[in-house]
């Protein structure tokens, strides 16, 4: 306890320009005299700590002291840092534990740079997903115990198709993709490694027993992650499809420039492959009346089918 206590100490007055034994005593929860103990322990070990009297007064580290940064930049620890604080958006850490890791790292910049600190502010990463409630926090939480302890767990779960299932699933892992989490698994249902989006997991219950983590790694994972399932591949499409002037500022946001051709009176000629039939409907319907499916004819058909199905449902039926 008494050496976290003095690298916590030594972290404050790093980056600190001069911190008060009370404020210390305070923050560590410890008496006045442990305080001052410590201080001497460290000033003994070598840090050149420096007192002073006064309403002003109080301890600090001398200027030409700072820790080791391992051969890091200031411009590395800064990008360091701003890496650091997207994590934190995610709450993937306690608050705690993720303050006392933003200390140690600015206690790595020599006090001549810490004017500079707040240069990484100019960049800020943040991960929170849109939907973001308790309950999904909850199940985070839950499911983070459950990948460090091992815990067999069982839930119910929809497929992105709409099906729903129980599972009982070895957690492995947990994955932040596009503003949302992920269970990489194995899936004892499936008899083979699934990944699971944490928001269609229901009535999750973690089991007491343990099982044994299996030899795959994080990496492996992800890399089963990445490639397309045998009947996504079979299902490719390659499309042609115009959009409308309006909607070129969301196809600059959703489509690569290498993909897009543009015209003269302002359209978009757009020349891609989705993996999929459903997904590329569904990405069609998000652009409304601002796309026309070129090529292939199968999947204008389709759409057109699509939105007299929607339209049915509204008591609109096809008069052509």
């Amino acid at each position: 306890m008494k050496l976290e206590r003095l690298m916590t100490i030594t972290i404050l007055l790093l980056n600190r320009k001069r911190v008060q034994a009370q404020e210390l005593a305070d923050q560590l929860e410890v008496s006045l005299r442990t305080i001052y103990r410590d201080l001497d322990s460290l000033g003994q070990a070598g840090i050149p700590i420096v007192s002073y009297t006064g309403m002003e007064g109080g301890y600090e580290i001398m200027d030409s002291f700072r820790l080791d940064r391992q051969l890091l930049s200031f411009d590395e620890l800064t990008a360091l840092s701003t890496a650091l604080r997207g994590l934190e958006s995610t709450k993937a850490y306690d608050r705690s534990n993720m303050d006392l890791l933003l200390s140690k790292v600015g206690a790595m910049v020599a006090q001549a740079e810490q004017g500079r600190a707040g240069e990484g502010d100019r960049i800020h990463i943040d991960f929170t997903p849109w939907k973001n409630s308790e309950e999904d926090q909850s199940r985070y939480n839950s499911l983070r115990q459950a990948v460090n302890d091992r815990k067999l767990i069982r839930f119910r779960y929809t497929s992105r198709t709409g099906d729903e299932q129980k599972r009982e699933v070895e957690p492995m892992a947990l994955v932040l993709k596009n503003y949302a989490w992920y269970l990489h698994g194995y899936c004892r249902l499936r008899g083979d490694y699934r990944i699971f989006k944490l928001t269609r997991i229901r009535e999750l219950d973690i089991q007491a027993g343990t099982f044994i983590r299996r030899a795959e790694s994080l990496a492996q994972l992800n890399d089963r992650w990445k490639k397309p399932e045998i009947h996504e591949a079979n299902e490719a499409i390659a499309v042609v499809l115009q959009f409308k002037a309006s909607a070129a500022v969301s196809v600059m946001d959703h489509f690569d420039e290498k993909d897009i051709e543009r015209l003269p009176d302002g359209q978009l000629i757009v020349r891609m492959t989705y993996p999929s039939e459903r997904w590329l409907i569904r990405t069609l319907f998000h652009y409304m009346t601002d796309v026309i499916v070129l090529e292939p004819a199968s999947i204008a058909a389709k759409v057109r089918q699509t939105a007299l199905d929607i339209a049915g449902q509204y008591g609109v039926s096809d008069t052509k």
